[in-house]
């Protein structure tokens, strides 16, 4: 046997902390470009189904040239097939529930929403058997709470501020259980398999809906100048972020570093109100630092 096959393959080595930091800052930023693009791209006339097609399929394209680079195997193990299909349709539920809320209240709003997921994960882990959460935990759930429901400050957010509101809580719920399923059921598959076929997956339900008119105008065209921009907007900076994330976890110390992505929401507003001209009230401000304070410190104590 020779020294190379003798070795144990190498561990990539870690980012500088401030370069880590820089790179997640960037990534973040573009993931809120992202959805202010899509507010855009929908309020000139593109489908809801349309916008997903195209950001899944760059995703898509990413993953698949990575696994080719990689030279992975894409043999899923024996019984994963239907935990496989079941993270492809809740990762294509949390697409279109998201993008749905992003369409109706100000964007802000939806992410900060939607940000609740790592208090339905943990209700559902314990629900499922997991550990139950510590009294710190629950209290910490309770101030994140407290802060989402001043953020949403209901007679603020618009007419139709309930569908906008469920919409988001459904994108939390789904994304929470393909987080579990992800754990508990595939965490034994490479993770760039198991991202391609999931985007596989959104990538044809898309399509399948799109051919069905499950959503009305869900496959329309832009029909400005200004839904253009938006739309290929969305799929650079989506595309982009994803490339850049992907390609670069195994170097960014994610267990310290990955509080940094939940400034997500915090440039999701400057980025509304420059853009969109979205604007939100002092006390809303504050339900979101709350929000946002509230979350990193959960994910600082868990990655502790």
């Amino acid at each position: 046997m020779s020294i190379s096959t003798a070795l144990p393959a190498a561990v990539p080595q870690h980012f500088p902390r401030q370069i880590a930091v820089l790179i997640l800052v960037v990534v973040a930023c573009s993931f809120a470009g992202n959805h202010v693009a899509a507010r855009l791209a929908f309020e000139n006339g593109t489908g809801l189904l349309l916008a997903i097609l195209c950001r899944s399929g760059v995703a898509l394209a990413i993953l698949i040239t990575l696994v080719i680079w990689q030279r992975q195997t894409v043999r899923l193990p024996a019984g994963s097939w239907k935990w496989q299909i079941l993270l492809g349709l809740l990762v294509t539920i949390q697409s279109l529930c998201l993008y749905s809320a992003v369409a109706r209240i100000p964007v802000a709003l939806a992410l900060l929403t939607a940000n609740s997921f790592p208090i339905i994960l943990a209700l559902l882990t314990w629900a499922l058997g997991g550990a139950r959460p510590t009294l710190k935990s629950a209290a910490l759930m309770l101030f994140i709470l407290s802060g989402l429901v001043l953020a949403l400050d209901v007679p603020d957010v618009g007419a139709n501020w309930w569908q906008g509101i469920v919409f988001a809580l459904g994108a939390a719920t789904s994304f929470a259980v393909a987080l579990w399923v992800t754990d508990h059921k595939l965490s034994a598959l490479r993770g760039s398999v198991r991202s391609m076929f999931t985007m596989l997956i959104v990538f044809a339900s898309m399509i399948v809906a799109g051919f069905a008119e499950l959503v009305p105008g869900g496959m329309n065209l832009p029909a400005a100048t200004p839904g253009w921009l938006g739309l290929g907007a969305l799929v650079l900076l989506y595309g982009g972020a994803f490339s850049v994330l992907f390609i670069s976890v195994p170097r960014l110390n994610m267990a310290r570093n990955a509080p940094v992505m939940n400034m997500e929401p915090i440039a999701t507003l400057l980025f509304g109100w420059v853009v969109l001209e979205q604007m939100i009230s002092p006390a809303q401000m504050l339900g979101g630092l709350v929000v946002i304070t509230g979350i990193v410190i959960l994910t600082l104590r868990k990655s502790a």
